[in-house]
């Protein structure tokens, strides 16, 4: 109840009708106890009047007896200039302070009734007030505060009663509007998006927008095109999945046969005819590189590659290894592969993998100048950067093409040697990315290329 839209909404309700009832209470809770005094003082004027009517005819009994009636202690009026007891009593203490009821400011009544309320010792004060009707210049009156305090107590529990009430009507018609108009929609949407997580395919879970209000209608309409979209992209990966399949049976069957005709294409060479004998290894290798092709797309698509088992990996002993493996390809030495990065560097990954990235690029870089007949060099640095280990191959090759660069990370696109595949950069890039970091192409031009990768330090928060 609490943790839901509407359970909140009430108690918000509740607490802000409260907030204003208090803000209404403090002004009310002064204005009462105004009219209270002026209330007493009418009737120490009445009670005076009738003792200046007759005085002859009140005695001591009937002069008590009008200043219980009145609620005061003794009461002076002044007329022409001259101050007057009319009415007296033992006053059962001194007099605390002065209240003057002639136009006071209202934070002067807020100020006084608040102190009243919140004290609970009972006083004498002095009150001074115009005489109703023209009675007179002034009126002055000493009054026990005890009854006054228990009216405005009495007043206050009032007060909160009517305002309980009132929040509690207010916030159950706000609860019920809140219901009707927000949280019952809401949940309509979570059941609709339930439903059509249910069976996403079916194509008349998609939501049709139908609410008044305008901001449900947008999340409506905005969740109908992201449904629309949804379904699209599932049968287009279903259609590519089957697409898939079917290549990869086709490259099976196919790869069956290239490796058969290869077999065929060996006994050209035993032929003595020499057009035979120059075609023949040509057609071989046109048919081996068939059969590479077959084989990288069938290990492409079986590919499911394994998290990484993240460890704490020495940085030059790993680019030690991977040039070490690649050495033993140039055994002539003309392409020098070295390593740059400080012995005492550490970084967290998985070495299997990343000496498979690792591996890819160099070798990429050694074939590269390899192919242009002269020697090179590859270099395999290692560098600690504040947020991220870097890692950086790079040669003094011909560079890449314009049009290799183009989907340079993409499966069958970013091939550069001649009879490639480009799954080697497409799965490096795609290893990388399991480490939570990137592989990119930092430049290439004439004077060589150089691939980066960026491992973070941190971990997802």
């Amino acid at each position: 109840m609490l943790t839901s839209l509407s359970g909140r909404f009430l108690i918000l309700t509740v607490v802000f009708v409260l907030l204003a009832e208090m803000l209404i209470f403090v002004p009310s809770i002064a204005r009462f106890r105004a009219d209270w005094l002026s209330e007493r003082m009418e009737r120490a004027q009445i009670a005076s009047l009738t003792l200046l009517s007759a005085p002859e005819m009140i005695d001591m009994g009937l002069e008590e007896e009008l200043l219980a009636n009145a609620g005061v202690l003794n009461v002076v009026l002044r007329r022409d200039e001259l101050r007057q007891l009319i009415l007296s009593s033992d006053l059962p203490g001194p007099v605390a302070r002065t209240v003057d009821l002639r136009d006071p400011p209202a934070t002067t009544l807020i100020a006084d009734a608040l102190r009243r309320y919140a004290s609970p010792t009972p006083e004498i004060v002095r009150v001074i007030a115009e005489p109703a009707m023209g009675g007179g210049l002034q009126i002055e009156a000493a009054i026990d505060t005890k009854p006054l305090r228990a009216a405005m107590i009495e007043y206050g529990i009032n007060i909160l009663a009517l305002s309980a009430v009132i929040s509690a009507i207010t916030a159950a018609f706000l609860f019920l509007a809140v219901r009707r108009l927000m949280v019952m929609p809401i949940r309509g949407l979570v059941r609709h998006m339930n439903a059509f997580a249910a069976a996403p395919e079916d194509a008349r879970r998609v939501i049709e927008p139908r609410s008044r209000i305008t901001e449900l209608r947008e999340a409506e309409t905005t969740l109908r095109d992201l449904e629309t979209q949804l379904q699209q992209n599932l049968r287009q990966k279903e259609r590519l999945a089957q697409l898939g399949g079917a290549v990869a049976k086709i490259a099976h069957d196919l790869r069956n046969i290239l490796t058969t005709a290869t077999l065929l294409g060996d006994r050209l060479e035993s032929i003595d005819d020499p057009t035979v004998r120059r075609v023949g290894p040509k057609i071989v290798k046109s048919l081996a590189r068939a059969v590479s092709l077959t084989e990288g797309t069938l290990a492409f698509g079986r590919a499911e590659e394994a998290p990484p088992r993240l460890q704490q990996v020495p940085l030059r002993d790993l680019l030690e290894e991977v040039a070490e493996a690649e050495r033993l390809a140039v055994p002539d030495g003309a392409v020098a592969i070295e390593v740059d990065a400080d012995p005492a560097t550490v970084i967290r990954a998985d070495p299997d993998q990343m000496l498979r990235v690792l591996g890819n690029l160099v070798r990429n870089a050694r074939q590269a100048i390899q192919a242009t007949g002269q020697g090179g060099r590859v270099v395999l640095r290692g560098a600690d950067r504040p947020d991220a280990w870097r890692l950086e191959v790079s040669d003094d090759g011909p560079g890449l093409p314009p049009q290799a660069r183009e989907g340079l990370f993409e499966a069958f696109k970013g091939s550069v040697r001649k009879g490639g595949t480009g799954l080697g950069l497409a799965i490096a890039a795609e290893l990388v990315r399991g480490h939570g970091g990137t592989l990119d192409l930092a430049g290439s031009d004439e004077g060589g290329t150089t691939f980066r990768v960026d491992l973070p330090k941190g971990e997802v928060g």
